[in-house]
């Protein structure tokens, strides 16, 4: 009898193709359908592996319903969605699907950067409106890039790939870590290590968020560290929503303390903040950072190339995506 793989939605590229070519009996589900802990259970009965988005809530309870399940591998480089301690005692592998999209999500962390700070979206807006008079000399004034400091708080894959970009806008790298990168690394994007996370905020002109999701990580940017930043300074957010304190960074834009945003991921995802939705200077984005289909289709096939090595019991060994 094939071995059974559910995927739980559409996934760009040959994920799909590819496990069948395994001889696996797969399934595609219908967007948005799993994004509920129950139908998610029920969709996980006599499957053998999963690939899942970061919207199925693969909890503690999913889990111990559906203890045939090998593998659970997550369409992106997150995977706090997924209960990695109760998978990992019930014997359960999980992965995800880093590298892929460090390069795809640092194009997009810039762009909101290029965006807020050039005010480039409510440029085009009026634009089209009909608005466009003509040049002159107070027009959208922005803040120039070059010569600033950027404070990157996760200097992971993502991090790392943001500061060789910033690093061509003749930008000042500064970083907050768990640890310190290798000496090599900082000596490459002349970046300055910051084991104080306030004091680090304190000099940025602009702050980028890639740290992953953890119970230490969770509203790192409160009231309290939005009130060490400098006036004007401009925050870029794509790592994860709950990062930051939605209420609190609207009100800190709504009252003019920060220059401005751009988001790309937010702390209620699909809700956005309806504070946010008001406030000035702030580009929002739907979670489009890894939104090619070179890294959609990189990504699909890191995950279901990890599902046919554990299910095949081959090659688990050379996984560098297995996080159990």
């Amino acid at each position: 009898m094939p071995k059974r793989v559910l995927i739980t939605e559409p996934v760009p590229g040959e994920a799909a193709a590819f496990l069948k070519q395994q001889g696996f009996e797969v399934t595609v589900g219908n967007r948005g359908d799993l994004d509920r802990a129950d139908a998610l259970a029920a969709a996980f009965q006599g499957m053998d592996a999963a690939l899942t988005m970061l919207s199925n809530p693969v909890n503690a309870d999913v889990l111990r319903g559906n203890t045939q399940l090998k593998i659970v591998a997550n369409f992106a480089v997150g995977f706090n969605n997924i209960d990695t301690e109760v998978a990992r005692e019930l014997g359960i592998r999980v992965a995800n699907t880093p590298d892929v999209l460090s390069e795809a999500t640092a194009d997009i962390a810039l762009g909101l950067l290029l965006s807020v700070a050039r005010h480039l979206t409510a440029a085009e807006a009026q634009l089209r409106s009909g608005a466009f008079d003509g040049w002159h000399p107070m027009g959208f004034l922005g803040t120039e890039l070059h010569g600033k400091t950027a404070g990157i708080l996760g200097m992971g894959r993502i991090g790392a790939a943001i500061a060789r970009r910033l690093r061509g806008f003749g930008i000042q790298i500064a970083y907050h870590n768990r640890s310190r990168v290798h000496a090599s690394v900082e000596k490459e994007l002349n970046a300055r290590f910051f084991p104080d996370l306030p004091t680090m905020l304190e000099v940025s002109d602009f702050v980028f968020l890639s740290a992953p999701l953890t119970p230490q990580t969770h509203h790192i940017i409160n009231k309290e560290r939005i009130a060490r930043l400098k006036s004007g300074a401009i925050l870029i957010n794509t790592g994860r929503g709950p990062l930051v304190d939605e209420a609190a960074l609207a009100a800190a834009l709504l009252d003019g303390k920060l220059g401005g945003a751009g988001l790309d991921v937010f702390e209620f995802e699909p809700r956005v903040h309806p504070d946010l939705l008001r406030t000035p200077n702030t580009v929002l984005l739907p979670h489009i950072g890894s939104g090619t289909h070179e890294t959609r289709q990189a990504m699909g096939m890191m995950a279901a190339k990890a599902i046919a090595c554990v299910l095949n019991n081959s090659g688990t060994d050379s996984l560098k995506n297995l996080i159990v």
